[in-house]
């Protein structure tokens, strides 16, 4: 794998505070608790309508618990700071609408933001329950008006919007080879918000970028490259801020440390999810218990030991 580099001054703003993750360990343990085993054993390795065998079902630590057949295209999870719920939304094309969603996939409510989705691709949230919606999407490396939503769910006709750039693109497109300013994956943690590209190029490389959590325009800093040889879809901290997973289609990287500054210093594990589907959010709900959903509406949860 690749080696990568963190800037120093920046790695050092980040060996304190808390995260999403950590904000709601209280909540996350919670729900872990109430959900318990989401679904039978009975179930793992059952035959699909076509007689065909569910390959997801074959896939250590993971576990279907549900359907969201009313949500389209599930791209990104966050916590509610509810037990048994998360927000989530659709991917590009999809209305500018946040759902409401329970741990079997369940639409409890819906949330119409009163902004427009170029490309809605994640979701994350804050210690004090403001949720940041990623209209980073940039399948073409060729955007402009690349921006964070921010706004609270208990009065959402409020939006704030969170302009930015990155500092090392100065061709709209650059040429295919350094396609790498796509971003699927976003997480909050100490007043800042994390950017972890998806390599359309090389498909080698998730560069890192954090902008502050306040409304206002940016010019992102890039923090680090971390050698990922996937294309990144989500991104998601555990409660006890010591394991990152980027997600990755049909598949997952693992980094682990003390805090988030040496996890960016880590080599990533990583842990095949083939057969799953089109894997696009993902959020802890403890320290071993990942939620991940797929643009196909399947709710999966994975437990690391």
């Amino acid at each position: 794998m690749r080696a990568f580099l963190v800037v120093p001054a920046l790695a050092a703003t980040l060996l304190s505070g808390c995260s999403e993750a950590q904000t709601t360990q209280a909540e996350s343990s919670a729900l872990a608790t109430t959900t318990g085993p989401a679904a039978p054993a009975g179930k793992q390795g059952k035959q699909g309508k076509k007689g065909k065998k569910d390959k997801a079902a074959d896939i250590a630590n993971l576990t279907e618990v549900g359907k969201m057949k009313e949500v389209p295209e599930s791209s990104g999870l966050a916590l509610t700071g509810e037990n048994g719920t998360f927000y989530t939304h659709g991917d590009d094309g999809n209305p500018p609408v946040l759902f409401k969603i329970d741990t079997k996939g369940k639409v409890l409510a819906r949330i119409d933001v009163p902004a427009k989705s170029h490309d809605w691709e994640s979701v994350t949230r804050d210690n004090v329950g403001n949720l940041y919606i990623g209209d980073v999407g940039n399948n073409n490396n060729d955007r402009r008006n690349l921006v964070l939503l921010r706004l609270n769910p208990l009065n959402p006709q409020i939006v704030q919007e969170i302009h930015l750039k990155y500092p090392d693109q100065t061709e709209f497109p650059p040429k295919k080879k350094d396609r790498n300013f796509d971003c699927e994956a976003t997480l909050w943690h100490d007043g800042q918000v994390y950017l972890f590209t998806k390599d359309r190029g090389r498909g080698e490389t998730s560069k890192v970028y954090t902008v502050p959590d306040q409304p206002g325009t940016y010019t992102a800093k890039l923090l680090t490259k971390l050698a990922i040889p996937g294309q990144v879809t989500d991104a998601a901290l555990s409660p006890d801020g010591r394991r990152l997973v980027l997600l990755g289609r049909e598949e997952m990287f693992v980094l682990e440390g003390e805090n988030l500054a040496t996890i960016l210093k880590a080599p990533p594990r990583q842990i095949s999810l083939k057969g799953a589907g089109q894997t696009e959010g993902a959020v802890f709900t403890s320290d071993q218990t990942l939620y991940i959903s797929t643009e196909q509406g399947r709710l999966y949860t994975y437990q690391f030991e």
